[in-house]
């Protein structure tokens, strides 16, 4: 897939690679990485054009083409769907949004409020820096969260007023040099960084809103002390995932606790533009 992404891909070419049947290829791939083959790949392809509106000049008409899009306005509206903001805002702002709506569903039926809380724990190896976490209808962290909060690192985070449904939980942390980290914690204690109305420690989320990044999304953990980049990261970033989880009117609160590890290739592709900037193309905007 990755190899391939502009090129018509069908399942059948899929399973036919890997030498399985349609059918049975279709059950392994979903039981192995939540999503169909589908729409992994259709996420793989916004995720690269993602990638070159940041590190490349060129059209947001040839970026489409590249993926393997044939209409740029079929390109442009999955892209703002899927990532929150149009591919030419994407590349405006850097590949770093500084503002992301929730869903506005409310619990129904019920003036009982269900929240989920619990801890996101650190990676066993490795730095997580900014924590983001989302409540989606599936495994493919797109679109708008239902719910969402942010952390200065791994700690205790409540979302509150969860609707009734089945959803999964998402955490997920850009790979950080100590640096980059200590200065994005100090964001968040300042309340630099809100979720939806949450006050400056970034726990809790709460209802409909939206959470923030004030100024152009671009930190000053983007430049090391010495004025240079800072050393790349290990790792590309860390995620942990719960669901599916159901919420029902009479529950009270859920408990929830996350475990932060490496992405690997068969993680879906992040595309909610969210904490997802690399710290050479931040450097290039302030200078």
């Amino acid at each position: 897939m990755r190899e391939n992404l502009g090129e018509h891909i069908t399942i059948d070419d899929m399973a036919r690679t890997a030498m399985f049947s349609k059918f049975h290829f279709s059950r392994v791939f979903l039981r192995v990485t939540g999503v169909s083959p589908g729409r992994f790949l259709s996420a793989m392809r916004l995720q690269e054009a993602k990638r070159l509106l940041v590190a490349t000049s060129l059209s947001v008409t040839d970026i489409s083409h590249r993926v393997g899009y044939s209409s740029v306005g079929t390109f442009s509206s999955r892209f703002r769907a899927s990532v929150g903001v149009s591919p030419t805002m994407y590349r405006r702002l850097g590949g770093f949004t500084s503002r992301i709506c929730v869903d506005g569903r409310r619990p129904v039926g019920s003036s009982r409020q269900t929240d989920i809380r619990g801890h996101v724990r650190p990676p066993l190896a490795g730095r997580a820096g900014l924590v983001f976490i989302g409540l989606f209808p599936d495994r493919l962290p797109q679109g708008n969260p239902v719910r969402c909060a942010v952390l200065s690192g791994p700690g205790p985070y409540t979302l509150e007023m969860v609707p009734q449904g089945t959803w999964h939980v998402l955490a997920y942390s850009p790979a950080m040099t100590e640096d980059e980290c200590d200065v994005d914690a100090r964001r968040v204690t300042a309340g630099e960084v809100t979720t939806g109305g949450v006050g400056a420690n970034g726990v809790s989320a709460g209802g409909a809103g939206a959470f923030g990044v004030s100024g152009s999304g671009v930190s000053a953990s983007s430049v090391s002390a010495s004025g240079g980049v800072p050393p790349a990261p290990e790792y590309d970033g860390f995620v942990g995932v719960h669901g599916p989880l159901v919420v029902r009117a009479e529950m009270g609160a859920r408990p929830v606790d996350l475990r932060l590890r490496p992405t690997n290739q068969l993680d879906p592709p992040v595309l909610l533009a969210v904490l997802d900037r690399e710290p050479v193309t931040a450097q290039a905007q302030l200078g």
